[in-house]
């Protein structure tokens, strides 16, 4: 027995639904070109930047053919807008460069960290000073904490001070105090920031003094002593000049 079942039929407009599209509510920055461009007066400046005037839509982009570039819409927002007769491919790679370039130039200023401990020894203190110069130099801002453990925290307050200052006297910079040196959970830490006004040599901090491999005094030692060796030679050649040797 064959059993026969009733086709239901479902109106065409069900197997037809379509989502609905987004439409973006944002500005639309993209550059317009030749004929995607809505104005329909504009101020068209020539290839070598002489201005063509006010011109229609129209006899723009027959300007913009008679030079075979395009015209290229680069002030939209402007009463009327300005166009440029152009090659676009040109004016795309200058865009980028003259972007990149203002993005390169941009200065983000943050605030850099360098921790210090009572027992670092001099070169590596060194070495830390000169790489905070270098952010100050940047145009950073340089947080200085001094990390303090164990029997350290215990010690005179005063004492802790003025070893954090020993270390901010080398940095090898012109630099002025931000935040004052102050207690910290760890131990003490002062903020300083570069100083646009210069200072005189002798305000500037020192840098402390590697010492001298022993073949460089001796070779300041040879140069000394060159003087001493023209000095003879040349009154042996008064002499002879006199007729005494």
């Amino acid at each position: 027995m064959v059993c026969i079942t009733r086709r239901q039929h479902y109106p065409l407009s069900l197997f037809n639904l379509r989502t609905p599209q987004r439409r973006f509510s944002g500005k639309d920055t993209r550059t317009r070109i030749n004929q995607a461009i809505r104005a329909s007066e504009l101020r068209v400046i020539g290839p070598e930047g002489e201005n063509l005037g006010t011109l229609s839509l129209a006899d723009a982009l027959k300007a913009a053919e008679k030079y075979k570039l395009d015209l290229i819409e680069i002030s939209p927002n402007a009463k009327p807008p300005v166009a440029k007769i152009t090659d676009f491919g040109q004016y795309r790679y200058d865009t980028k460069r003259k972007a990149s370039a203002a993005k390169a130039k941009a200065h983000v200023t943050e605030t850099k960290s360098a921790q210090v401990k009572i027992g670092t020894g001099e070169h590596d203190m060194q070495l830390k000073a000169k790489r905070i110069a270098e952010w100050l130099q940047e145009g950073h801002r340089v947080k200085v904490d001094l990390f303090l453990w164990g029997r350290y925290k215990y010690m005179e307050q005063e004492f802790l001070k003025e070893r954090l200052d020993r270390f901010l006297k080398i940095i090898p910079a012109d630099y002025k105090i931000a935040d004052p040196i102050k207690k910290s959970p760890k131990g003490f830490t002062a903020t300083i920031e570069r100083d646009g006004k210069a200072k005189k040599a002798s305000d500037r901090p020192k840098v402390l003094e590697e010492e001298k491999k022993p073949e460089e005094k001796k070779k300041k030692e040879e140069k000394l002593d060159q003087p001493k060796e023209k000095s003879k030679k040349k009154s042996l050649d008064d002499l002879l000049e006199m007729g005494m040797v």
